[in-house]
């Protein structure tokens, strides 16, 4: 009868005619058909059992360390070059000789594992190998920052207590004054020279082939005297620290940001995944290694068996050279990099596409614009010393290509969306906790958590609980908004936010209107005081070289009024040649603070409008 009934239906709905089939049963199982099998409390708590008996062993267990890419990058591309310098080069099997070979000299001279070494160069052939060859002793590297003063040096070796500190030579009044600093009976750090020939020439009480007395040894005679076959020190867990990083200078007090093995590990992975990075691609180090281990593409590079291009100092025709003289792919920088290159006026469209990631300020969309408009394919992500890299980025979606070359420069003007590698990022509202709306306008700060998030800050607990709260969250401390789509975008840092009469002003959004101006090639602002509405906004300004006629500040001022709310245009416009930054191309705005402040009320002011 439900044969036939089948028929019927299958016949009415103009289907096949499927025959049914029977459920077969297990005839082992002994159970009554129409009702479903219970499992007893007794099976149940076996089978719960042989899964927890499942523990991790040593084979699925090894620490995570991004050392190891070195390594596999010395068999995979042995014969291939890794490192080009001016007419230096080496391949990678050379470099992982050199890396183990310092390591070696250095476990020599007692350096083991938890100590510090410092270093103190620009992107030069012995700071990219030593972003190996320190950690493989189980020490912990610290870049130095090479534009600071003698005076926050001596503090940041004394504070970190470097045991040894690499000095390039250009670098070498600088590293003796700050050991001058230290305390009678502070022990200094041994000092190592890193020479170099072509810095040589450059610098007027250096030479190659003496060494001040004060230098222990020089960096090539540690590579001679090592062991290539230095069975290098692998963590112990994958916790153990790995970097420290002073904090780029934005603020007047740098923090130490400390890394561990799995987090770098982690983030290097990330970033290679998020930007695409191919193997093999060509690499101009345009980004300081020193900030943030060059967002930790020192290792990532290996990982990837490409070519670092180093260069000890940089401007636009230089990169240009670098870029048609070796065929660059790829290369970061600060959004100041870009401003750079597009306003070269000798530049010409580049023959092949290079990409560039950048990050560090959010870039003006006017800049991007500028930029890609020559050949560059730009990236934007966000990041701080504090997650060791970038981890959000501007995700592209192919349907943005169809947009005007304005709206896609804006919409790529954003920071984006969490990294594969970040479990999760927001943007919350900082009385409340909760997830501001979705709306592009709510301000609120970024929070973040993942695997890459620091340690913690070196020797301060309370700055380490401050921004890594219970709830699992790492506040960043910058202002953003959230859009519709899910992508966030920074406003500025909370402590650049501007109050003026009770409204809170980005002054982020006022920059990216100066950066339209077609005289304007810098811009920050910041904010004034003012006895009415108790702050104002101040921007600072340079302008391009080759102007016929200067705008004024009182054209400068009806530019922003025409395209902003009243109460955000600029009451005030400082003219500078340069506006100062951190080497990394960040603008330092806590100088123009200070510089606005000791103009005291713009109110009192007498205005040349």
């Amino acid at each position: 009868m439900k044969t036939k009934r089948v028929k019927e239906i299958q016949r009415n709905c103009q289907g096949p005619v499927v025959k049914p089939c029977r459920l077969r049963v297990n005839p082992r199982i002994k159970s009554n058909r129409n009702q479903p099998r219970f499992i007893s409390k007794e099976e149940g708590d076996q089978r719960k059992k042989n899964m927890e008996e499942l523990k991790p062993r040593p084979a699925s267990s090894s620490p995570l360390t991004p050392l190891g890419f070195l390594e596999r990058a010395a068999t995979v591309y042995g014969d291939c070059t890794s490192i080009i310098y001016n007419n230096t080069s080496y391949t990678w099997s050379d470099t992982h000789r050199r890396c183990l070979q310092i390591a070696s000299s250095l476990s020599s001279t007692g350096i083991k594992r938890g100590h510090v070494v410092s270093v103190l160069a620009p992107n030069i052939p012995a700071m990219y190998e030593l972003h190996f060859a320190v950690p493989m002793t189980g020490a912990v590297l610290n870049s130095i920052n090479t534009r600071l003063d003698a005076r926050i040096v001596s503090i940041l070796l004394r504070h970190c207590e470097s045991k040894l500190l690499f000095v390039d030579t250009l670098s070498r009044s600088l590293a003796l004054e700050a050991i001058s600093l230290f305390p009678p009976n502070t022990k200094p750090p041994l000092l190592v020279l890193i020479g170099d020939d072509s810095a040589d020439a450059e610098s007027s009480d250096s030479s190659s082939s003496t060494v001040d007395s004060r230098f222990c040894c020089t960096y090539e005679s540690l590579v001679k005297k090592g062991d290539p076959d230095f069975k290098w020190v692998r963590p112990q867990s994958e916790w153990n620290p790995i970097v420290l990083n002073y904090t780029s200078g934005t603020t007047s007090s740098p923090k130490g940001v400390v890394h561990s093995h799995r987090g770098t590990f982690m983030m290097t992975l990330d970033s290679l995944i998020d930007w695409g990075v191919p193997k093999q691609p060509v690499y101009l180090w345009t980004l300081p290694m020193f900030h943030a281990n060059g967002w930790s593409f020192t290792w990532g590079i290996a990982a990837v068996g490409g070519i670092n291009v180093c260069v000890r100092k940089f401007d636009a025709p230089i990169i240009y050279s670098l870029i048609k003289k070796h065929g660059v792919t790829h290369m970061c920088g600060a959004p100041v990099v870009l401003s750079m290159l597009s306003n070269f006026p000798e530049i010409k469209p580049l023959q092949s596409p290079v990409k560039i990631l950048t990050a560090g300020a959010p870039p003006p969309a006017a800049v991007l614009f500028r930029t890609e408009a020559l050949g560059f394919i730009v990236s934007h992500g966000y990041g701080l010393t504090e997650t060791g890299g970038l981890v959000v980025s501007c995700a592209w979606k192919r349907g943005w290509n169809k947009l005007p070359a304005t709206e896609r420069a804006r919409l790529k003007a954003r920071q984006g969306v969490r990294t594969l590698g970040m479990t999760e990022a927001d943007v919350v509202d900082t009385e409340s906790g909760l997830s501001v709306k979705r709306d592009g306008s709510t301000l609120g700060e970024i929070v973040l958590r993942g695997a890459c998030i620091m340690l913690g800050y070196l020797k301060d607990p309370n700055g380490t609980n401050k921004c890594m709260k219970e709830n699992g969250w790492f506040f960043t401390g910058d202002v953003g908004v959230m859009h519709p789509d899910g992508y966030m975008e920074i406003k500025d840092r909370s402590k650049d936010v501007i109050i003026s009469g009770g409204e809170n002003l980005s002054s982020v959004e006022v920059e990216s209107i100066l950066y339209n101006h077609p005289a304007i090639i810098e811009a920050a602002v910041v904010a004034r005081p003012d006895d009415y509405w108790g702050e104002t906004p101040c921007a600072f300004v340079s302008l391009k070289a080759g102007l016929t006629q200067k705008p004024s500040e009182k054209e400068i001022i009806e530019y922003c009024r025409a395209k902003l709310p009243h109460y955000m245009v600029p009451k005030t416009v400082v003219f500078k040649e340069e506006l100062p930054k951190t080497s990394t191309g960040k603008i330092q705005k806590f100088l123009l603070r200070e510089i606005a402040k000791g103009m005291g009320s713009s109110s009192t002011r007498v205005s040349k409008m």
